[in-house]
């Protein structure tokens, strides 16, 4: 018979001051509930799964009350290793707590603020939290602290929360002379720690848990076996209304009726090269109003001005105090680069303000450029204020030297930023932190309408690379309007493929116990195979949902004279395929013809990012090989448009082409890919008016089938057997 669950004084008395929804009592009732019946351990804990800045740490909290109410006694909080971290989850708590430790009813420490030597008994029976940052010293500490100096806290029935579980606390490192997985020391302590407490739940919180989900059956360490830390069950948080994630910025971005369309904006590699170190051979300081290598920095920092501006003054006109906005630079975790980069700011916003005192031309120029691109996304809700009126705000903003500067790299510095909730504090209307990885640590940063991002690892992987994104969160409609976000195209597209690897996982955790999703690969002999999901480098992933589109993107035509005979013969093998009675009829091909066009695609473009073609084709034999239809199996439909005027690169919007084909030639895609893939081939003119080289070429575009579950191909796999 499960236990009944008890909501009393600590549960009760949260939610109604903090006016909980009913949805997120829900989810927070039901994870309690599930520790009540399951008896989690150290090897199947429960988890928690919210998007990135959703309201994780809120959940977690309205959690702890429950489980008070609910017989526990102490809970340990887990939080990364950053003081600035640990400062704000000690802000949240004491905040939402704040009448229980008054009436001494919970005490609430940092771990390294407990006495070493004697806490009475008074303290002791009261209900305790402790706050242990995932470093060696402090979890070292905390297990002294449980089994030495106060050894009655192991006796006690103990919820651990893991904040971030996929950061520190389950990681793997293959050691080469011995063939084996070991455990990174933090997580080893962190088991430790479970294993110290003799009745215990422990609860992982995350936004991105596939590490934790995805690891292999058994590790060899050097102790012995250790078992893999899945969870017992999974809660999915509500996701509330205001909320913007990755979604918004990287699928909703192709809508042109949408704000979201107008975010992005590419920032060359050469200008995230130039924002390293000085050099005068690159780029002269003294001219970083009008030069060339800091276009996108520079339009970035007066979009951020312009884009505040318009935001203070509508809330005026709205009888509302104005707000202040922040801009982030997050390109480089060296010091020299962010010293370089302030610099940098600093100079621009000296010439920019003696621009505005001394009328220079200059200025209007660069605020009307901010306005006009602003005003597109603006309009889309309602009309913007007048030029004239947002002009006379910047020149106000910046004669009134508006802008702070702050460099954000190191611990030390955050602490002292920190405001009495934890956050990066605002000092003044307009505030731009520029600084490496402490930024990305889950630092709460308010009003945040800019983000300059260059971050470039060897290796995206999901579990640190989309924690980057603090843009994520509660976001007024009004703020996205004005939001822009800068970055590498390499970086953008890598985030746009974390982020479907994301939804495609949680979607699967969403409707089926287990994650519905299937991992394939090709092995040495080319043969597709299902993979271990624990073996995938998540930055080589192509995710594939019902009917989504595959399509090569980023590309210039080769010269026409050295594709003229290879094109000729693709348009023969091509309309020698066509039905003769009506030629846009859908048709079905053979496998292998289908995949030896790709190929000679391929061939006759030049890509800048580079095209995966082997997940192109491996997904479409996977598609066309597994399908309940077997008279089918083996074929693809093919549709056949001529005479198309794509251009390679959409001005307007700054980006490349990446919708070659039409609304209605998707809906024949998806109208006929309900068991096996469609091929559409465009054939493109290649004007040279559109950007492209004066050739005509074949664009595919291929649309998964609708009946399939969620398919991730890995390019890459990681050895750990």
């Amino acid at each position: 018979m499960a236990t009944a669950l008890i909501k009393g004084e600590f549960y009760n008395t949260l939610t109604e001051n903090r006016k909980d929804s009913a949805d997120l009592k829900s989810k927070m009732e039901e994870a309690v509930q599930k520790f009540l019946e399951h008896e989690t351990n150290m090897n199947k804990p429960g988890m928690l799964l919210g998007k990135i800045q959703s309201g994780k740490t809120r959940a977690f909290i309205g959690i702890i009350a429950l489980a008070f109410d609910n017989n526990y006694d102490m809970v340990i909080i887990l939080t990364k290793g950053t003081k600035a971290l640990a400062r704000q989850t000690y802000a949240r708590l004491k905040k939402d707590f704040h009448d229980f430790i008054d009436y001494d009813m919970i005490k609430l420490y940092d771990i390294l603020n407990i006495p070493a030597d004697r806490l009475p008994g008074y303290i002791l029976k009261q209900k305790l939290i402790m706050i242990v940052k995932k470093e060696t010293n402090n979890l070292e500490r905390t297990i002294r602290t449980m089994v030495e100096t106060y050894p009655d806290l192991s006796k006690r029935k103990v919820l651990i929360i893991d904040d971030e579980a996929d950061f520190a606390s389950i990681g793997f490192t293959k050691n080469r002379k011995e063939g084996i997985i070991e455990l990174r020391t933090i997580a080893s302590q962190i088991d430790e720690l479970r294993k110290k407490v003799e009745k215990s739940d422990f609860l992982e919180v995350t936004a991105t848990p596939y590490s934790l989900y995805l690891q292999p059956d058994n590790l060899t360490i050097p102790s012995g076996v250790f078992k893999p830390t899945r969870p017992a069950f999974t809660v999915l948080l509500p996701i509330y209304k205001a909320y913007i994630g990755g979604d918004f910025f990287f699928k909703e971005g192709r809508d042109e009726k949408s704000i979201a369309h107008y975010v992005y904006e590419e920032v060359p590699t050469e200008e995230l090269d130039a924002l390293r170190k000085p050099n005068r051979k690159v780029f002269k300081i003294e001219e970083c109003l009008t030069h060339k290598r800091i276009e996108t920095l520079r339009r970035g920092i007066l979009n951020f001005i312009v884009g505040a501006c318009i935001r203070r003054i509508q809330q005026r006109q709205l009888h509302k105090r104005p707000e202040k906005y922040s801009f982030v630079v997050h390109t480089e975790q060296g010091k020299e680069a962010h010293d370089w980069q302030v610099e940098v700011v600093s100079e621009l916003n000296k010439l920019l303000i003696y621009s505005a005192n001394h009328n220079l031309p200059k200025l209007s120029e660069l605020v009307r450029e901010s306005y006009d691109d602003l005003s597109k996304s603006v309009s889309i809700i309602s009309p913007p204020p007048t030029y004239d009126e947002v002009f006379n705000e910047v020149l106000a903003a910046l004669k009134g030297d508006y802008l702070m500067i702050t460099k954000v790299n190191s611990d030390a510095v955050v602490e002292q930023l920190l405001d009495d909730n934890g956050e990066l504090e605002l000092s003044a209307p307009l505030n731009v932190f520029i600084g490496g990885q402490i930024l990305d640590r889950g630092i709460t940063i308010r009003n945040f309408i800019g983000f300059y991002y260059g971050r470039r690892p060897s290796k995206f992987q999901q579990d640190t690379v989309l924690q980057h994104s603090r843009i994520f969160g509660n976001r007024p409609k009004e703020d996205l309007a004005v939001t822009r976000f800068y970055t590498a195209f390499a970086i953008y597209t890598a985030l746009e493929k974390i982020n479907e690897f994301d939804n495609a996982l949680r979607e699967a955790f969403e409707k089926e116990a287990q994650p519905g999703v299937v991992f394939i690969c090709k092995d040495l002999s080319n043969k597709i195979l299902p993979c271990s999901p624990n073996k995938i480098s998540i930055s080589s992933t192509t995710t594939l949902t019902p009917n989504k589109r595959m399509l090569p993107l980023y590309f210039q035509t080769d010269y026409k004279t050295n594709i003229r005979s290879n094109l000729e013969e693709l348009d023969g093998i091509i309309t020698s395929k066509i039905p003769t009675d009506d030629k846009s009829k859908p048709f079905l091909i053979e496998l292998s013809l289908a995949q030896s066009i790709i190929d000679k695609i391929k061939g006759m473009l030049i890509f800048e990012q580079n095209w995966d073609v082997k997940a192109f084709k491996a997904c479409m034999e996977y598609f066309s090989n597994n399908t309940q239809n077997r008279e089918n199996a083996g074929k693809v439909w093919c549709l056949v448009r001529r005479d198309r005027n794509a251009s390679r690169y959409r001005i307007e919007f700054q980006r490349f082409e990446d919708r070659p084909d039409t609304e209605q030639d998707l809906a024949d895609g998806k109208f006929i890919a309900k068991d096996i893939p469609a091929l559409i081939l465009l054939r493109q003119n290649g004007l040279e008016e559109k950007g492209w080289r004066g050739s005509s070429f074949w664009w595919p575009v291929m649309v998964a089938p609708q009946n399939i579950r969620p398919v991730i191909f890995a390019s890459e796999l990681f050895d750990v057997d």
